[in-house]
């Protein structure tokens, strides 16, 4: 026993050394220097004319089996959907102007998807391509190379995942070109403050949902529906992807003709409200509701012939900031570990549809942010979920109080202030309406 202990003493210095070793290593600035540069336009299209709009819908098949996406370990894993997944798309022409939006259940997009759809796409003569998720917490994962996100969202990463999703969004696309026909802009919009609650404070989402229908001779072509509560009402460790309420939503919305994509709007801080049921139920309950909710919106014809616009910007983004996130003692190995995964840059559009004026992120930005970025571009909704993935998006108050949902942001303060100014260009680029100079 005593040469056991002398043993495990004469181990000690080298144990000690090695852990302060790990820890000075893990501590090195590996994230270098991170560049700073004004925003820059990478592509504006901006047309007059008679609208006209094609849509389709497309199974979306994961590989089964596949990883439950949307929350941390442990996760299921999938062998069947229920309800089936779908790719929703929707191209649109006035004038010279063709833009394409698209509408994936899952939990978020990534740029390198996002470049390979519209990469398959580009034989349909699109200015640009839209592509949000609709932020289920129940669909599969496996897209995304991240270590941050297979760790914390999506599983170990999968080329046969990312395959599935860029082909169900290209056949979407290709299949709505193919179908462009005249239609008449219809724009509506009803709130119901009840049906979400700020879930850490901040700014409390008004539950407002905007209605955008693209109606043809006989029968609607598409609606866009934009609303902001997230989609986790599935059970976490039900083995099936499922694509909580905004897919059974647009079901039911179907069901009267056209197809129908859920957008999410500034979701970072909003949680649903509505406690009718549990799970599946509570699910088709929240669809059934929000669906009345679009029944009230009453959408007004807009003027014809219909503005038509897109524009995006990009921006560098600020370096990664763990201190909200880790123990001070671990800020640097913190800050690393993000590096790792962050992207450098984040693309914001700015779409005019008439009189609507959309700005989205890529991310999740909050109640609060999206009011900021409203009041800076003269928007009509602020959107979340496209282009990418690179978190939430507080305002810069809360970040430095460590309120809110900045202990879910991976980077500084001076986020939004970064996202703020690309979508600012952005949006005069696109021509928004309104004169915010005076703001």
């Amino acid at each position: 026993m005593a040469m056991r202990r002398r043993s495990w003493r004469s181990l000690l210095p080298f144990a000690l050394l090695t852990a302060g070793a790990a820890y000075a290593l893990a501590s090195w600035n590996w994230c270098g220097r991170w560049d700073e540069s004004a925003p820059v336009l990478r592509g504006q299209v901006k047309a007059e004319g008679p609208l006209r709009a094609g849509a389709a819908k497309v199974d979306l098949v994961p590989p089964f089996p596949i990883v439950v996406a949307g929350y941390p370990p442990p996760r299921p894993e999938a062998s069947q959907a229920n309800p089936p997944l779908h790719a929703r798309a929707v191209v649109l022409q006035a004038g010279e102007a063709r833009v394409g939006i698209v509408s994936l259940e899952l939990m978020f997009v990534t740029a390198p998807m996002v470049e390979q759809i519209r990469s398959r796409a580009s034989d349909l003569g699109l200015h640009g391509v839209l592509v949000f998720a609709s932020h289920t917490h129940s669909s599969f994962g496996g897209y995304d190379a991240r270590l941050v996100s297979e760790i914390g969202g999506t599983g170990r990463y999968r080329e046969d995942s990312v395959g599935v999703i860029v082909s169900a969004a290209s056949e979407a696309l290709h299949q709505a070109a193919a179908r462009l026909g005249d239609v008449s802009l219809e724009v509506g919009e009803a709130a119901e403050p009840g049906f979400v609650f700020s879930r850490s404070g901040g700014e409390t989402p008004d539950g407002k949902l905007t209605r955008i229908v693209l109606r043809g001779a006989s029968a609607p072509v598409a609606e866009l529906l934009v609303f902001a509560a997230h989609p986790a009402l599935i059970p976490r460790q039900r083995e099936y992807v499922d694509p909580d309420y905004p897919g059974r939503l647009s079901e039911l919305r179907e069901a009267q003709g056209g197809v129908v994509l859920v957008l999410q709007g500034a979701v970072g801080n909003a949680s649903v409200a509505f406690n009718e049921g549990q799970g599946v139920e509570r699910a088709s309950g929240f669809a059934q509701a929000l669906s009345g909710l679009a029944d009230k919106t009453a959408p007004a014809a807009a003027p014809n012939p219909v503005r038509l616009a897109l524009a995006r910007a990009e921006v560098a983004l600020p370096r990664p900031d763990a201190s909200r996130l880790v123990p001070a003692l671990t800020r640097a190995a913190g800050d690393n570990f993000l590096c790792n995964s962050a992207a450098r840059t984040a693309e914001v559009s700015a779409l005019t549809l008439g009189p609507v004026e959309l700005i989205t992120l890529p991310g999740e930005p909050t109640t609060g942010a999206g009011l900021l970025l409203a009041q800076r571009t003269g928007a009509t909704r602020v959107l979340g979920l496209a282009a990418d993935y690179l978190g939430y998006v507080e305002t810069p108050e809360l970040v430095n109080q460590g309120a809110g949902e900045s202990k879910r942001q991976y980077y500084g303060p001076v986020l939004l202030e970064r996202l703020s100014g690309a979508a600012q260009l952005a949006s005069e680029a696109a021509g928004f309406s309104r004169d915010t100079s005076k703001d």
